[in-house]
């Protein structure tokens, strides 16, 4: 029978608490982490994590269940599970894995400041290391341009604010693609995007 946590600790004790909280914590923090790599389809990363958080939650819930009389550790456990979940969506957000797409809508209108650079854009962009297909199109107040941009998801912030500062008015929509074959792959987009912005 598991008994961890049982003759090390009294029950009530604050290093119980704080081990009960930080077994949970990471327990969690890596479930939820790896259900984000099932989400993004991750068929061999994803299980040997799981590997690894199922060890720390028998651990963890082990020691929770023989001291769950115990208001402090109930607490403990509740709070590492909230932390838990706030340390895997920022361990996710760092590592920031796969690709996201941009369709951008720009209106072409040389006139309007807003929108003089707008046919520029295409090629801006293709110089900082993205890959950019362009479509013609009409819109109700005049030709637009529509922009589909791959890049790799840690760098979805920087192409946001690198496509406002062109066209500030620019229609944006982002999506998560699961997979991607053929035309400009996604070895080819991290290998320029990271030429071009090595020294940034």
């Amino acid at each position: 029978m598991l008994n961890w946590g049982q003759s090390q600790f009294g029950g009530d004790s604050m290093e119980l608490a704080i081990t009960i909280f930080v077994l949970n914590a990471l327990y969690i923090s890596i479930n939820t982490f790896r259900t984000m790599l099932v989400v993004k389809g991750h068929r061999y990363l994803a299980p040997i994590v799981a590997v690894v958080e199922e060890l720390i939650y028998v651990m963890a819930l082990a020691i929770a269940l023989q001291h769950i009389d115990s208001k402090l550790n109930i607490a403990a456990y509740a709070i590492g599970f909230g932390v838990g979940i706030y340390i895997g969506i920022i361990i996710e957000d760092r590592i920031a894995l796969g690709y996201v797409n941009f369709q951008v809508t720009v209106q072409i209108d040389p006139n309007n400041p807003m929108h003089e650079h707008s046919e520029e854009l295409p090629e801006i962009l293709r110089e900082k290391g993205y890959g950019v297909t362009v479509s013609h199109a009409d819109g109700r107040s005049g030709p637009r341009l529509v922009l589909s941009i791959l890049a790799p998801r840690k760098a979805e912030r920087r192409l946001m604010e690198q496509i406002k500062e062109i066209s500030p008015d620019a229609f944006i929509m982002v999506q998560e693609p699961i997979e991607l074959s053929g035309g400009f792959w996604s070895k080819e987009v991290d290998k320029r995007y990271h030429k071009a912005n090595k020294n940034s």
